[in-house]
């Protein structure tokens, strides 16, 4: 092999006839489309979907993933497109890893993320080995976001369309697994453009609708999943103003989340009022002014550091922090305590911040992502 034979558009000193790469296809527009791309370039395309769950009514609900017709839908690009495809049962894996942890947490008077979870513990680490094991030379997916190579490496940036970007749900990606992942749509300026491409390559999921968030739980209706997995583990008890009042009674925590405001059957008050806490252990539902939802100082754990020098070796890193994936990069201050703990100080505080959420951080005057933790009610 010539030292100086240029790098394929995956960035491999192969051609792409020589150059495997494992697709996880999760039957939706974006992974079809990565995979038909790539197919179209001349790699050796392998299409992998997982079949993470099948509880009935999930099966059915429009824009799942992962089970299906998502998993048929899938099948039928890698036949039209010509290459291989196989399905591997990952309910059990997907169970232990991802929905008791969502069940649990929520029970504790968490709001969890399980996107994350399932990227961190599912597709990222098991369905990665699985691709090595099929002799891989990486692994791509379609998620909105962009692999840009660095001083020191492989970097995790944010996509291109700030409106589609994934990087909240991958802030958990490790430099081993960076340097094996390929994210081909990262660098595209929208989804109307993923599906220009995706009719030009002739894929009968061009006008399919995008999933949803949460794959296995229908309709939105978290309770309804949790009281299934949890029987019996839902009690009743009171709704209680910050000030000692009790306003009311509830059917369970899990049918609340902190910065809540409709849907509190506690009417006729003259101020709005919110969801500023969970007390579990006296399975209490605490409302406030929505001035008790400020939080300024985060306790974060579990953290994934992804900058070039090590956590630990400043005392202070000035960065921007996402607390929530739908809100911009706030600026902020993380102080470490360990390699994988640490206190935030938002320099402008945010509302409803909550245990269980993600907090990310960002490079300030870019577009580099720099790992995250969970958001944890502190000591």
């Amino acid at each position: 092999m010539p030292l100086d034979q240029s790098l394929n558009s995956l960035g491999l000193p192969k051609a792409p006839a020589d150059t495997r790469v494992v697709v996880a296809m999760s039957g939706g527009v974006d992974s079809s489309v990565v995979a038909a791309q790539l197919a179209e370039e001349g790699y050796d395309v392998v299409g992998v979907t997982l079949q993470l769950y099948d509880h009935g009514a999930a099966l059915a609900k429009k824009g799942a993933c992962c089970a299906g017709i998502d998993i048929h839908d899938a099948r039928r690009v890698a036949e039209d497109m010509g290459f291989p495809h196989y399905v591997l049962d990952y309910e059990n894996i997907f169970r232990d890893a991802v929905i008791d942890e969502f069940a649990d947490s929520y029970l504790a008077g968490a709001t969890p993320v399980p996107c994350i979870r399932c990227n961190e513990r599912v597709k990222f680490k098991d369905l990665l080995e699985t691709a090595k094991d099929l002799d891989a030379d990486c692994m791509a997916t379609g998620h909105y976001i962009q692999r840009k190579m660095g001083a020191h490496g492989p970097e995790l940036h944010s996509a291109a369309d700030a409106g589609r970007d994934q990087s909240y749900f991958l802030f958990s990606t490790t430099p081993d697994q960076l340097d094996f992942l390929r994210f081909p749509l990262g660098h595209l300026p929208s989804k109307d453009a993923t599906r220009e491409l995706a009719a030009r390559y002739g894929l009968r999921v061009a006008d399919k609708p995008d999933s949803q968030d949460i794959c296995f739980v229908p309709d939105g209706n978290y309770a309804s999943v949790i009281e299934k997995l949890r029987p019996g583990a839902v009690d009743p008890g009171e709704i209680v103003h910050a000030d000692g009042r009790v306003l009311g009674t509830h059917e369970g925590v899990i049918h609340y989340t902190v910065g809540q405001r409709r849907g509190l059957g506690i009417g006729g008050l003259d101020e709005p009022l919110y969801v500023v806490k969970l007390d579990v252990d006296t399975k209490t539902v605490i409302v406030g002014p929505k001035s008790m939802l400020a939080t300024r100082t985060i306790p974060v754990r579990e953290i994934n550091w992804l900058g070039d020098a090590p956590f630990t070796s400043q005392a202070e890193w000035h960065v921007s922090v996402k607390v929530r994936s739908t809100r911009p990069p706030r600026d902020a201050v993380i102080r470490p305590l360990s390699d994988t703990t640490a206190e935030v100080e938002l320099l402008t505080p945010e509302e409803g911040v909550s245990p269980g959420q993600a907090c990310v951080f960002y490079e300030t005057s870019g577009s580099r992502i720099l790992g995250g933790g969970w958001i944890w009610r502190g000591d």
